[in-house]
């Protein structure tokens, strides 16, 4: 999937750069430049155009709504780096490690400050919403901090991954969708597409973590995967079998949602994102 080649793609490019460029040239800047030009797909961000697309609506009334999304996604960046004390992110020294952890805290508080601005425009239910994906996601490192105790189990992962990742997949979908212009029935079947392909997602890096093949990253603690946890009452076989078990059901739930918006080249976008973010990544390292 060349989904650089896309014109979602090319919309959230000028966008981040036009952002960039207006910065004060400063430190901060020089931060922030690297954290948002690392080679992401922007996949958040392109999820929001296309389901406005798909809800009639244009990548006028809804790109600064997916800079907001991608702005809040690359601020996380920066903290998850500080949490794990990461030391490489997509083959390049990570934000803490380039330049030091206070300048890349002040950068990442910068983006979400930048974030708040970008989704500002569209109104309180937007604004609510947006706000509540951010504070479910810090909720959800601090929940991943406990994710090594012997009593946290599948169910305690699995409410983890929704606010730490699926939360900010779910609702770029549907804030996309109320921009443009579904109600409130279709909106929530967007965020529920969101939710099952941002928990797919998840799991897939679980399971490369796991398996101790992830490229292009390194930090010196990391979070512990769902076959860790399914590995506590069996097999490493049969924990990463459980795993891909679970992350067929949440890409199968994903698709079947898809299935009920319209037909049109946005759709099938979205159907190439999905298989893209999950069993594509995996068939990589096959």
């Amino acid at each position: 999937m060349n989904i650089e080649e896309w014109e979602e793609y090319r919309y959230v490019e000028s966008g981040i750069k036009t952002f960039i460029d207006k910065m004060k040239d400063s430190k901060l800047k020089k931060i922030a430049e690297h954290v948002c030009n690392t080679g992401g797909k922007r996949i958040r961000p392109i999820i929001l155009l296309l389901a406005s697309e798909i809800c009639s609506g244009s990548y006028y009334q809804s790109l600064s709504a997916a800079l907001a999304v991608e702005m809040m996604h690359s601020a996380s960046l920066i903290h998850d780096d500080l949490l794990d004390q990461g030391l490489i992110r997509r083959n390049l020294p990570s934000a803490p490690e380039k330049f030091g952890h206070s300048r890349a805290l002040l950068c990442g508080d910068y983006l979400i400050a930048k974030s708040i601005e970008f989704i500002s425009p569209y109104g309180e239910k937007v604004i609510r919403d947006f706000g509540k994906a951010g504070m479910d996601m810090a909720e959800g490192e601090v929940l991943d901090l406990g994710l090594e105790e012997e009593n946290f189990g599948e169910s305690n992962y699995f409410k983890c991954i929704y606010m730490k990742t699926a939360s900010l997949f779910a609702i770029s979908a549907s804030i996309g969708a109320y921009i443009g212009g579904a109600d409130e029935v279709i909106e929530e079947h967007f965020y529920l597409f969101g939710n099952s392909l941002g928990t797919a997602y998840q799991i897939v890096d679980d399971i490369l973590e796991f398996l101790e093949v992830v490229e292009g990253k390194k930090s010196k603690f990391t979070s512990e995967t769902l076959p860790h946890v399914y590995m506590k009452n069996m097999s490493k076989e049969e924990a990463v079998q459980k795993s891909l078990d679970a992350l067929k059901l949440h890409v199968d739930a994903a698709k079947e949602t898809l299935m009920t918006f319209k037909e049109c080249p946005a759709r099938d976008k979205l159907f190439q994102i999905t298989d893209y973010m999950t069993v594509g990544i995996l068939e990589m390292f096959d």
